[in-house]
C-alpha cells in the first residue's frame, strides 16, 4: 500500500508501486508512474509522461516532468521522463521533459543530482552519474556511466562528458569531455589535466591500465602532437587495453571536438 499524506495530491491514472510514499502537499500527476519503494517528499512535484524507478528518493521541493523550457517546444506534444532505480533527486532540482514528440530526458539507475542541478530536455545521464549543486546541464547533454561533475559547472547544449571523467567546480563544458579524464579550470579555461586516477583506483581499474591511460594522456596533451598524431601514437605505443581502445574512439567519433 502506499502511502499518501492527507494534502498531498495524486491525480488519477498516476501509478504508484508498493510502498511508494508521498508528503505534504507533494503532487503526483495523471501520467506519472513511481516504482515501489519510491518517496516524493514534501512539496516536490512530479507530472507529465514521467516514470520512476524503485527505491528512488525526491526530497522536498524538487521539479520533475515539468514542460521545457526549450522555445522549439509545440503545444501538445508528448515528451517524457525515464528515471531509474536507487536515483536520487535532491532539493529544488529541476528534471524537464523533452521537447519533440517522443523525446525523452533520462537519468539512469544509482545516479545523485543534488540541490539546485537542472536537466532541460533531452539530457540523458548513465547509472552511477553525480551531479553536484547548481550543476546546469542544457539540452541534449550526455553524461556518460559513472561521471562527475563538481558543482556549478555547466555544460553547453549536445555535449558529452565520457565514462568514469570527473569535472571540477565551477567549469564552463564548451566540447566533449575525454572519457577516464580529470579536468577542472586553469587561468580562466578548462583544462584535462590527466586520468581520474582516485576514482578509477577506487572502482577497482588495474594499475597497469591506469599508466596506459597517462600515457595516452601525455601524447594527447602535452608532447605538442596535434590530436591525429598523438591518437596514432596512443594506437600505435600505448598497450590496447579496452579502455584505450574506448578512449581513442571517443576522440574520433565527436561531432563537437574534445577539450
Amino acid at each position: 500500500m502506499a502511502k499518501i499524506h492527507a494534502t498531498a495530491i495524486v491525480e488519477d491514472g498516476a501509478r504508484l508501486g508498493a510502498d511508494v510514499e508521498i508528503g505534504p502537499y507533494a503532487h503526483v500527476g495523471r501520467n506519472v508512474t513511481l516504482g515501489g519503494g519510491t518517496i516524493v517528499m514534501q512539496g516536490a512535484i512530479v507530472d507529465g509522461h514521467t516514470t520512476i524507478g524503485e527505491k528512488c528518493q525526491i526530497f522536498p521541493y524538487a521539479l520533475i516532468g515539468m514542460k521545457t523550457q526549450d522555445l522549439k517546444y509545440k503545444e501538445g506534444s508528448t515528451s517524457y521522463v525515464e528515471i531509474g532505480d536507487r536515483t536520487v533527486i535532491r532539493e529544488f532540482a529541476t528534471v524537464h521533459l523533452g521537447t519533440a514528440d517522443g523525446e525523452k530526458t533520462v537519468i539512469g539507475s544509482d545516479c545523485l543530482f543534488m540541490a539546485y542541478c537542472h536537466a532541460a530536455h533531452g539530457v540523458i545521464l548513465g547509472n552511477h552519474v553525480i551531479c553536484s549543486n547548481s550543476v546546469q546541464l542544457a539540452g541534449d547533454v550526455h553524461l556518460q556511466d559513472w561521471s562527475i561533475v563538481g558543482g556549478c559547472s555547466a555544460a553547453h547544449q549536445f555535449c558529452t562528458v565520457g565514462a568514469h571523467a570527473m569535472i571540477g567546480g565551477m567549469c564552463k563544458i564548451r566540447q566533449d569531455f575525454p572519457p577516464y579524464m580529470l579536468g577542472d579550470m586553469v587561468d580562466g579555461a578548462m583544462k584535462v589535466i590527466g586520468p581520474n586516477v582516485v576514482g578509477l583506483t577506487r572502482r577497482g581499474f588495474a594499475k597497469d591500465v591506469i599508466h596506459a591511460l597517462k600515457e595516452a594522456h601525455r601524447f594527447i596533451y602535452r608532447d605538442g602532437l596535434n590530436r591525429t598524431q598523438a591518437l596514432e601514437r596512443v594506437e600505435n605505443d600505448v598497450e590496447q587495453f579496452d579502455e584505450i581502445q574506448r578512449l581513442v574512439a571517443f576522440y574520433r567519433q565527436s561531432s563537437r571536438g574534445v577539450s
